[in-house]
């Protein structure tokens, strides 16, 4: 098996949460992280089923979060809400700006060991310790407004609704739930999506796993200066997030993230998908994920974009033809139901199904893509074929993940390899390909138009570039002559 280089193998070593562990602590090292401005309410529960050692132990799990807060009146704000059969409004969001003293109010909050009223502890923080009366600051896109529940049992009354009514209100709320909670109740209390809100540990004492999660869960990353963003031409920061812009002489498309100099051409796109044993049942509904992130940026339309799709293991099978569905809602729809084949990898056999059947049934004169996704390596021979895609005129995509082989890749993809080829360590990060993934032709017409103004700009850059060090190094010049002089 070809080498891999080594940045390559130590991710396929690390996996998905220990890369995305190692990006949030780079950008808090170097300072591109910080907490965003939050009203934070936490909710635990004390109820007679949480023992008071037990109850320490969450309040240190609280204090633990706080330390990695940046705590003030402009930054985030923390308020507790204690609940059992009665609710107690221990720390209000205008009582402590500093982080010290926040944590010491914490450490003496003492559990009301009675029952589980989890409902009208959520009823209590929406209409009372989010209030602007307790120190909640006015609703804002900018001041985000967050409430972690801690809880061990089943409620006592109704969440769903009184929960649905505090995520309408503009509260994003995480549940914790431990030891025997009911999980249900814990889903119907969530934000969407329920993986990154929903968090289950086996007992108060391993609460504080989850400290990093929910530090990181309110940092906010420079997403510009780390590179984790989908702009294909210029990224601007914004509080949170980030916008799209173009350089000088391309115009931004309607997708928000693209840039074109003309036109989007009419274009034929098949997917060519690696169904085989390796890659598994849960990882295969990833990959449809990743096919359908894709095809929310293409122009699908009877007259612009047609999408077709193979998937391929010990055999080729045609999901769907190009042109079969011309709109986004169908393809989607197609794309979720298909079915795993499992079985062996020919990739080779594949190619030769797209070049021959998937193309051969093609609109004339149209731009041709193929991607191809696998996890593996070939069980035959792919040089023939990728070489005929490439002789005529494809442009080849090819995606990797885990213990495909690069040299493989690289065959088949289309030159520049590096823009044309792809690979990551786990299913679980292959949205980072699909954001990076571009596909961008120019109608033939005004190909010629767009290529005399974008070569005239190089030019004048160009120029201009020579211009500065032109008169850079007359100024040394002058310098050291006067240096003389004097």
């Amino acid at each position: 098996m070809p080498s891999m280089p080594l940045f390559l193998l130590l991710l396929s070593l690390m996996g998905a949460q220990a890369i995305n562990d190692l990006r949030t602590a780079a950008a808090m090292a170097a300072g591109l992280c910080k907490t965003r401005p939050t009203d934070l309410v936490f909710i635990i529960d004390s109820s007679r089923s949480v023992r008071p050692s037990e109850f320490e132990q969450v309040k240190v799990f609280l204090a633990k979060v706080i330390e990695g807060l940046e705590v003030g009146p402009n930054a985030t704000r923390v308020g507790v809400v204690n609940y059992a059969s009665r609710v107690k409004n221990e720390v209000s969001l205008k009582t402590h700006r500093s982080k010290p003293a926040l944590v010491k109010a914490v450490t003496k909050i003492e559990p009301l060991s009675t029952g589980t009223m989890t409902g009208l502890a959520i009823q209590f923080a929406q209409n009372v310790a989010f209030s602007e009366l307790e120190g909640a600051r006015t609703k804002s896109p900018d001041i985000s407004r967050v409430a972690i529940i801690v809880t061990d049992g089943r409620p006592q009354d109704n969440v769903r609704d009184v929960a649905q009514r505090a995520r309408e209100a503009g509260i994003e709320i995480f549940a914790i739930g431990v030891g025997r909670v009911d999980m249900n109740t814990l889903k119907q209390m969530a934000s969407d999506p329920l993986d990154d809100h929903v968090d289950y540990v086996e007992s108060y004492s391993v609460i504080e796993k989850l400290t990093k999660k929910f530090q990181e869960a309110l940092c906010v990353s420079d997403l510009c200066a780390t590179g984790d963003h989908d702009c294909e031409q210029v990224c601007i920061s914004t509080p949170g997030s980030y916008k799209c812009a173009c350089k000088d002489g391309f115009t931004l498309k309607d997708d928000g993230r693209t840039c074109s100099a003309c036109s989007n051409a009419a274009t034929d796109v098949v997917f060519v998908i690696d169904g085989s044993k390796s890659v598994r049942p849960e990882n295969f509904e990833l990959v449809k994920k990743w096919i359908n992130q894709i095809i929310d940026k293409l122009d699908v339309s009877d007259a612009k974009t047609h999408v077709g799709l193979v998937q391929y293991s010990s055999s080729v099978r045609e999901e769907f033809p190009l042109g079969r569905y011309n709109n986004k809602k169908d393809l989607k729809d197609a794309v979720k139901k298909m079915a795993y084949m499992e079985r062996g990898t020919m990739t080779g056999q594949a190619l030769n199904f797209m070049v021959e059947n998937s193309f051969g049934r093609s609109r004339p004169g149209v731009a041709k893509v193929g991607i191809v996704f696998t996890d593996g390596r070939s069980q035959d021979y792919i040089g023939d074929a990728a070489k005929k895609a490439k002789d005529n005129g494809y442009k080849m995509y090819a995606v990797g993940v885990g213990n495909a082989v690069e040299n493989e890749l690289k065959e088949i993809a289309s030159e520049p390899t590096a823009d044309h080829y792809f690979y990551t360590a786990d299913f679980k990060t292959m949205n980072q390909i699909a954001k990076k993934l571009q596909i961008n032709f120019c109608d033939e017409e005004k190909l010629c138009e767009c290529d005399s103004l974008v070569k005239f700009q190089k030019k004048v850059e160009s120029a201009l570039q020579a211009l500065t060090k032109k008169y850079i190094l007359f100024d040394l010049r002058i310098a050291l002559l006067e240096n003389k002089i004097v």
